[in-house]
């Protein structure tokens, strides 16, 4: 009797952090490949597994247990970040162990971290392993074709927008401001649009400025919203800040106000520093100094959004993604990340995405040159050029019982051209 034909594995694997819309790729995923007629397993834990050579960490995946995920939030795979020392020796066994799960097809779900491996991997296996990558982050700084933002954006941003709206609601019912910092290490789409979408008073991405950035500029920022708020008869507001804004602070002077922790690849941990309250100590000083009492409360929202159940949209993004992952394995792709652009599932290869002069994946960032930039600009409030001089400028120094030389000497920096980029 003849012996029966192993199956092809397809491997499934989840990197960085978690984002809504993860159990849809692999539910699609899973049942794309099985229908098929191939093997299925899912890689437990991330990368980290892989390293460690535990085969264990691969467990069989079937139609039942991922036909229901695909409304879930988190990860059945779970996720991890961990990169160990000696990279470059452990990656022999993270090669090795694929190799002895007899993965043929292996798709990775993740950020530029994820990529990167998934590129790695790729070019290692010269044809032994084809690889597929499904990009996911809610920063949505992986550059899309048609600027299509990645699967959990826009979940991250519903919730975020949800939380956002109650927090200016109990700004204006108590008379206060609130220092809201969300997620964004390289770039500021989910705090802008979340700011935009919710109205906030004022939202602040790091690619409005310069490299070197002092504290003390965006504590001025905010201090000239908190102003103009009150020139205007409000003694409230909302300001959202970006975490990647403290990534171009100067190190040295932010140590000074808050304890650096680093995550596992040695990256400083933006989520755990304390922005808002930060800049909260540093603009209450600058108000006190200017007989102005008011209470600033900081919050950070980002891990509320990172493992939501999915909206409608992302669900059906997933899937899609998920799908177009296989298809594109079983067809003899590789090298490629699945994206889906003008209804079409579109592979964009590893090399149009990675910038080789630094080894990185190319990140998209906000172009606050776009139109979609100045619409969010023209409705925060915040000190303008126009605002130093005439009947606008006596006001704002009325308010804080300034000349308005003296006004205009404190906050005119804010509005030159050398400000912003």
């Amino acid at each position: 009797m003849r012996a029966k034909k192993a199956k092809d594995v397809v491997g499934i694997i989840v990197g960085g952090g978690p984002a809504p819309g993860i159990n849809g790729v692999i539910s699609a995923a899973t049942i794309e490949a099985i229908n098929e007629g191939k093997g299925v397993v899912g890689i437990r834990g991330g990368f980290k597994s892989l390293f460690n050579g535990d085969r264990s960490a691969a467990v069989p995946l079937t139609i039942d247990d991922v036909s229901r995920i695909h409304t879930q939030g988190g990860s059945i795979l779970r996720t991890s970040r961990d990169y160990p020392d000696r990279v470059k020796e452990r990656f022999k066994i993270l090669m090795t162990t694929l190799k002895q799960l007899g993965i043929k097809h292996l798709i990775t779900i993740g950020g530029e971290g994820t990529l990167f491996m998934a590129n790695w991997i790729e070019k290692e296996a010269r044809g032994a392993i084809n690889v597929v990558h499904v990009p996911k982050t809610i920063d949505n700084d992986i550059p899309l074709p048609g600027g299509a933002s990645t699967f959990g954006y826009e979940t991250a941003r519903h919730w975020g927008v949800e939380i956002v709206k109650n927090i200016m609601e109990d700004a204006k019912t108590t008379g206060r401001w609130y220092f809201v910092t969300t997620m964004g290490r390289h770039a500021g789409h989910l705090a802008l649009g979340m700011g935009k979408a919710a109205g906030a008073t004022i939202t602040l991405i790091s690619e409005e400025f310069e490299e070197r950035l002092s504290l003390k500029k965006i504590a001025d920022i905010l201090a000239g919203s908190i102003i103009k708020r009150l020139s205007m008869g409000r003694d409230h507001g909302v300001a959202v800040l970006a975490e990647g804004i403290a990534e171009k602070f100067d190190i040295e002077e932010l140590s000074q106000y808050e304890q650096l922790e680093k995550d596992e690849t040695g990256r400083i941990r933006l989520s755990e520093i304390q922005l808002g309250r930060v800049l909260k100590n540093l603009v209450k000083k600058t108000l006190d100094s200017l007989g102005i009492k008011i209470t600033i409360v900081d919050k950070n929202i980002g891990y509320e959004l990172r493992a939501a159940d999915p909206i409608p949209f992302d669900i059906e993004y997933a899937r899609n993604l998920g799908y177009g992952a296989v298809r594109y394995l079983l067809r003899g792709g590789t090298g490629s990340m699945i994206t889906f652009f003008e209804g079409h599932l579109r592979p964009v290869p590893f090399v149009e995405v990675m910038d080789y002069s630094t080894g990185k994946v190319t990140v998209r960032k906000v172009d606050i040159a776009s139109e979609t930039y100045e619409v969010g600009r023209k409705y925060m409030i915040r000190l303008e050029k126009e605002d130093l001089e005439g009947e606008n400028l006596k006001r704002l120094a009325k308010t804080v019982k300034l000349r308005p030389e003296e006004f205009k000497n404190r906050f005119g920096y804010l509005v030159e051209p050398a400000a912003c980029l």
